[in-house]
Parts: C-alpha cells; sequence; structure tokens
C-alpha cells in the first residue's frame, strides 16, 4: 500500500491533535500488517487453496479491502484534523477582529473626547480674549475724589462734553473767592439775601439762576458742589465768555 501524504497544514495540530491522528494511524499500519502477514494456520493451507482464495482476499494490487477501510479511515481522521485546524484558525481570527475593533473604538471614544476637550478650550479662550478686548474698548468710567479737587474735575468732565468753556484754574480760583471751597456756603447779607434768594454752593449761585443754568444729568441741588459749579460755569460762559474771565462778584 503507498503511504498517505499528510496535508501541510496537519503541521500546525496541537500536541492532543497530533497524538490523536498518530495513534490512528499507528492502528492503520497495525491493521494493514496483520492482515498481509498470513497466520501459521494459513501458512498450512494448500497453495492450491490459497492461490484460489487469492482473487477473493484481495481487491487490487495495492492491498486488502482491509486495508482500504483503514487507509479510508486515516483519510477521514486528516481531515476532521484539518477541520479542527480551520476552526481553530477561524477562532483566532475572529479574537484579533474584535480586539482590533475594540481599540479602534477605544481610539474613537479618545480622539472625540479629545476633540470635545479642545472645542471646548478653544470656546473658553474665545469669551476670553472677547471680553478682554470689550473691556479694552470701554473706557473705564473715572472715579473722582469726594473733595474740591475730584468735584472740580468732575464738574469740568460734563463740561467738556456739553461745550461749556473754563479751566480748572478758573474755576478754583473763583470758588475760593466766592466760598473758600465750603460747599454748604450761604450769603445771608447781600441783596439777593435780602430779596429771598440767597447765593449758595461753592460759586454762590441763586436759585433762579441755578433753575435756568442746570446741566441735565447732574443733580437738581443747588449745594451739590458738581451741579453748583456746572450751572455757574454754563451761567458764566453765557454772560462773560468763561468762568475764566470772572474776577470778581458776577
Amino acid at each position: 500500500m503507498s503511504a498517505t501524504r499528510i496535508p501541510s497544514r496537519l503541521r500546525r495540530l496541537n500536541k492532543v491533535q497530533k497524538i490523536s491522528v498518530a495513534g490512528v494511524s499507528a492502528l492503520g499500519v497495525a491493521a494493514l500488517t496483520f492482515s498481509l502477514v498470513p497466520s501459521n494456520a494459513d501458512a498450512e493451507i494448500a497453495p492450491q487453496a490459497a492461490a484460489a482464495a487469492a482473487p477473493v482476499a484481495f481487491t487490487n494490487a495495492t492491498g486488502t479491502a482491509q486495508a482500504k477501510t483503514v487507509q479510508n479511515s486515516m483519510i477521514e481522521q486528516h481531515s476532521t484534523a484539518e477541520k479542527l485546524v480551520k476552526a481553530a484558525d477561524a477562532a483566532k481570527a475572529k479574537a484579533a477582529a474584535e480586539t482590533k475593533a475594540k481599540a479602534a473604538k477605544a481610539k474613537a471614544a479618545a480622539d472625540a473626547k479629545d476633540k470635545a476637550e479642545k472645542a471646548a478650550k478653544a470656546k473658553a479662550d474665545a469669551k476670553k480674549r472677547a471680553s478682554e478686548k470689550a473691556n479694552r474698548s470701554t473706557p473705564r468710567k473715572p472715579v473722582y475724589a469726594n473733595n474740591l479737587d475730584g468735584w472740580i474735575r468732575e464738574a469740568m468732565s460734563i463740561m467738556k462734553k456739553e461745550g461749556i468753556p473754563g479751566s480748572y484754574e478758573g474755576i478754583h480760583r473763583n470758588i475760593i473767592r466766592e466760598s473758600s471751597g465750603n460747599r454748604w456756603a450761604i450769603n445771608n447779607w447781600d441783596i439777593n439775601a435780602q430779596n429771598g434768594i440767597p447765593s449758595k454752593g461753592l460759586l454762590q449761585v441763586i436759585q433762579p439762576t441755578f433753575d435756568r443754568y442746570h446741566v441735565a444729568g447732574t443733580k437738581k441741588d443747588l449745594y451739590d458742589p458738581v451741579a453748583n459749579i456746572v450751572a455757574a460755569c454754563n451761567y458764566a460762559a453765557d454772560r462773560y465768555g468763561s468762568m475764566d474771565n470772572v474776577d470778581s462778584a458776577y
């Protein structure tokens, strides 16, 4: 009988599979040998009887029917082992594909998280820059001191917007002459007082003059230092051209 060629795929059989195939092969060879070697009883049969039985016992020149059965069994075992190898390869490939898919999914999730964090950071940075730009473009409202210097400077800022002339020196000079810088100063002895409308405040303004020359945006209070200065300067600008031109009672 010719030897059966074992496919190259069987080289990858695991230890248990190799033992199984080797065992089957050994049994097949043993059975084949047993069937081909005659026993002592068979040796005693006359050559004529052996010759007569030969056409029945042998199916062809390659071996007996029993040998053919063993050969078929071996081929079937080899086929089964090959199927096991294919199944193992398929399972291995499936596991590798699942691992690769999990890795890809994890990477996609990580990339999405990183993208979201970058987008959030970019948005926060843009908002911060916009806020800083707005703060730079919006002038801060000045804070003036609650004293004579602060009152004059605040009044001059309003006068500038309203187009009312007057310098710091001219305003300060007339305030010192009229009230010595006392916002609550009142004249109860001059002609205005005798007429019931005494002069009041830093620049000693009577109520009718204050009401006529009051500037919107300032308090309607004759004693308010800023409102008093702005109204007085507005009156001086109308009558004298500017508070800078006033050097005495006006």
